[in-house]
């Protein structure tokens, strides 16, 4: 994807946050994967008590390929006015990381919410959280191959793809006000049969 940032990054896909409008209701933040655990104790003694959600991002064709996105809460200890105790502080923390199997610090002794979230992004893009205190899939069968939400993860699965795939009767291969026979069902079975060589 050609770059649309100014000056343009030769080769790079865009950083979503060059693109976005300016949020009123958040601050963003990017830190480096050596700084992410420094930063996140850093907010967490800041007051943001709360982490509301973790993902992943994958941008295959940019150097860090994955982005780690922390959205943290603030809510103010004591309203000193009405308008103020519907007015938390939001935090997005950015983090950057590459590599086929990459790493970062587990947030779960921070915030017991990171627990199921991390597990997600481990499932989901493959991405490791070190410490994290039972790292397994949580979505995907144990044995399942690959990370489905990296964009370079094949539409089948691997497993699938390297299966063939048959030639089924299609509705142009029936003509139009054709009565339901069954014969479609049967020619799809034997259809099926010939391709598993049965």
């Amino acid at each position: 994807m050609p770059s649309t940032q100014t000056p343009p990054l030769a080769g790079l896909a865009t950083d979503p946050t060059s693109l976005r409008p300016p949020l009123t209701d958040a601050t963003i933040e990017r830190v480096d994967a050596t700084q992410v655990r420094a930063r996140l104790e850093a907010l967490k003694g800041e007051g943001y008590t709360m982490l509301l959600d973790l993902g992943a991002v994958d941008y295959p064709e940019r150097a860090p390929r994955f982005d780690v996105v922390y959205h943290l809460l603030k809510l103010p200890a004591a309203a000193t006015t009405v308008a103020s105790a519907g007015t938390p502080q939001r935090f997005r923390l950015l983090c950057g990381v590459d590599g086929a199997q990459p790493h970062l610090p587990t947030a779960t002794d921070l915030w017991r919410s990171a627990d199921w979230a991390e597990r997600e992004v481990f499932d989901l893009f493959g991405i490791v959280f070190n410490g994290h205190p039972d790292l397994r899939r949580i979505q995907m069968p144990h044995d399942w191959e690959g990370y489905p939400l990296r964009k370079d993860y094949p539409l089948r699965g691997p497993a699938r793809e390297r299966a063939p795939r048959p030639p089924f009767a299609l509705k142009s291969n029936v003509q139009a006000g054709t009565p339901p026979s069954g014969k479609t069902l049967e020619a799809l079975q034997e259809q099926v049969k010939k391709a598993r060589g049965q």
